[in-house]
């Protein structure tokens, strides 16, 4: 098989399994180098070793590759790495309004989401980078995103729109972490707590409903915070007073995110029963900080489709013209 296409498939089956983000871009790199050597050097095992950035596994994957194996490493991940869940909910999802790239904490370019998104059949992904109070995340200043929309916009063409966004915090006192102005010139603000977790339910209730109040957010990000597996641990759900914060949303005309990373599994089902309730919107999103995280929104769909979840009711099955006009309402 193709090398470069080997080295890629790994970088993306590793991505899908939330594996050190390190292991899947030195594949990415190893991938990135292999397809600018000119073949002479491609084809000496020697110099081809000596390349900065083909490290001992990939070089190991590029030779077997180029013996005309199926290199052992792909192989073993193809056996060991969860297929993609396939439901009927999935068929109608058109797009994905949350994902991130190298801009904030993600690992790859723009382009590089943008392609993995558009080999998906997305009719449509926004681009949401975390804002600058999440420095951890390398969160945009308003300089930042500034510069990355029209970088954004321009990626849009061959079946996809790439729409512009961000994925911003809201403060403790429910204001949100950039201009009013900035985030007006935006098509899709996704608003999330990333801080003081543990704040007493009243309080985090006043501090969602303010956000879910301002008329720039469409979207409501993984609303408790929990984490159920994975690399980092567990953590605790938030405490709110979840009946005051879905009938806000519905209210607003606010998607309530069914976050479809598999640590995450937020909303819990008893919450998502909650918003059904009280007519909430959702929006069935992978929050991808990888390419190969993009696929994640079979997790996502499984889920919705158990709680009962009507299509018609999640916006990402929409296309993109009502998906335009909910946004800008």
């Amino acid at each position: 098989m193709d090398a470069v296409e080997a080295l890629l498939e790994i970088a993306t089956l590793l991505e899908r399994e939330r594996a050190s983000r390190y292991r899947a871009k030195a594949f990415r790199q190893a991938a990135d180098v292999l397809a600018g050597l000119p073949a002479d050097v491609r084809d000496d095992p020697t110099r081809l070793r000596a390349q900065k950035g083909i490290g001992a596994s990939t070089f190991e994957v590029i030779r077997q590759a180029q013996r005309g194996d199926t290199p052992d490493y792909l192989v073993e991940l193809r056996g060991v790495v969860e297929p993609e869940l396939r439901s009927a909910l999935r068929a109608q999802l058109r797009g994905d309004l949350h994902s991130h790239t190298d801009w904030s904490d993600g690992t790859t370019s723009i382009e590089t989401m943008v392609a993995a998104a558009r080999a998906l059949g997305h009719e449509y992904l926004a681009i949401t980078d975390h804002s600058p109070r999440l420095r951890v995340a390398r969160g945009l200043s308003a300089e930042r995103l500034r510069e990355q929309l029209p970088l954004v916009r321009a990626q849009s063409g061959y079946g996809l729109t790439v729409l512009a966004g961000i994925e911003v915090d809201i403060l403790e006192d429910g204001a949100l972490d950039q201009t009013p102005e900035l985030l007006g010139e935006l098509d899709i603000v996704v608003a999330s707590v990333h801080s003081k977790l543990r704040m007493e339910s009243g309080p985090m209730t006043r501090r969602m409903l303010a956000a879910v109040a301002d008329p720039h957010v469409n979207v409501l990000g993984h609303c408790t915070g929990r984490l159920v597996q994975g690399e980092r641990g567990t953590r605790p759900q938030s405490e709110f007073d979840a009946r005051a914060v879905f009938a806000a949303c519905a209210e607003h005309g606010v998607a309530v995110e069914i976050n479809s990373r598999p640590e995450r599994q937020d909303p819990p089902d008893d919450l998502i029963a909650i918003a059904l309730e009280e007519g909430c919107l959702f929006s069935i999103d992978s929050d991808a900080h990888a390419p190969g995280q993009l696929s994640l929104l079979d997790h996502g769909a499984q889920r919705a489709e158990a709680a009962g979840v009507p299509a018609e009711r999640i916006v990402t099955t929409w296309g993109l013209e009502r998906l335009r006009a909910w946004a800008a309402g």
